[in-house]
């Protein structure tokens, strides 16, 4: 079509276009009007207008049953949502790999290396720490330390790590503080999914550390293992007693319940008990003379700060003495 005719052609569609809207605004205006002539058909428009917005803001915007079912409470049946993402998100984790794998493969032209392997060996190209851990890990154990009884440390040790790990998980929604303390811990037994199974393992764990600790103690003292050149090593499992027994000391307090007050209330008194200096160890252990919320607070960071930090270095320690030395042969 020439330029003259597409031209003529869009001058009458914007004519014809401007036409219709003029007429259109006419009869509604005309339609519109009332007696007195001052409800236009702008006037009518903003009426519904609003209207509308009145009654949208009186609806409820839609939840998320994934984001608002732990919130509100609307769902009880936590297994459905969480087997779902799981057999989901492992059913798309699985396509990708294999995606990933056949086009590395693919493209490479080379035989696939495992994604671990990978991995060992970027971070062992900037730090060279496989030939290190190849000699720590690649020393000869004696055939008499395969026996149960010398398996004892290592028992206290993986208490120990679970320990860490369900306190850590109680810490989310414990509250160190003499009004919020008990009702915390009920919470956690009642409210809070698996806490009842939780707060049972870390219970039984910490009275499981302490016997695995005495018995160890025990053997090593049986065996003669304490003998030189062990002493040091015999001294930091020492510590390393005592300070479980701290552990369980200071934990034993924190559900602020009859019991656990009036224990500490003697355990203290023990302390204060001490030859010139159980006035001070009492006030230190209490922070006051009375147990009290300070006692609460002293006794939760000893027993989430204090504690583990000194455990770790000693366990440290007592790890690379016995690497060093060896397991000491039986009497």
């Amino acid at each position: 079509m020439p330029p003259f005719r597409r031209g003529t052609v869009l001058v009458a569609l914007v004519l014809l276009f401007s036409l219709i809207l003029l007429v259109t605004t006419t009869a509604a205006n005309a339609s519109f009007r009332t007696e007195s002539e001052t409800y236009t058909a702008s006037e009518h428009w903003m009426d519904i207008l609003k209207t509308s917005l009145v009654i949208d803001t009186q609806v409820e915007p839609e939840q998320d049953t994934c984001q608002h079912c732990h919130i509100s409470g609307t769902i009880e049946n936590l297994w459905v949502p969480l087997a779902r993402w799981g057999v989901f998100g492992l059913a798309g984790l699985v396509f990708a790999f294999g995606f990933y794998r056949s086009g590395s493969v693919w493209i490479t032209r080379k035989k696939w290396r495992p994604l671990w392997l990978r991995t060992s060996d970027w971070i062992d190209e900037r730090y060279q720490i496989i030939e290190p851990l190849k000699k720590m890990l690649s020393k000869p154990v004696p055939l008499f330390s395969t026996k149960w009884m010398y398996c004892l440390g290592g028992i206290t040790f993986t208490l120990f790590v679970i320990q860490g790990i369900t306190g850590t998980m109680l810490a989310f929604y414990y509250k160190p503080t003499p009004n919020e303390a008990y009702a915390s811990i009920q919470a956690i037994e009642t409210q809070v999914q698996f806490g009842a199974a939780i707060r049972a393992i870390h219970h039984w764990s910490a009275n499981g550390m302490i016997v695995m600790t005495v018995a160890h103690l025990l053997r090593v003292f049986i065996t003669g293992a304490f003998k030189p050149p062990r002493e040091l090593n015999w001294m930091s499992g020492v510590l390393l007693f005592i300070i479980t027994f701290l552990f369980g000391f200071t934990g034993y307090l924190l559900p602020w319940d009859q019991r656990a007050f009036w224990a500490t209330t003697v355990g203290t008194e023990i302390g204060g008990g001490i030859p010139w200096i159980g006035d001070l160890a009492l006030v230190f252990l209490r922070g006051s003379w009375n147990v009290s919320a300070v006692t609460l607070s002293r006794f939760y960071a000893a027993h989430v700060l204090v504690l583990p930090a000194v455990i770790i270095i000693l366990l440290g320690m007592h790890f690379l003495m016995v690497r060093r030395q060896g397991v000491a042969r039986p009497l």
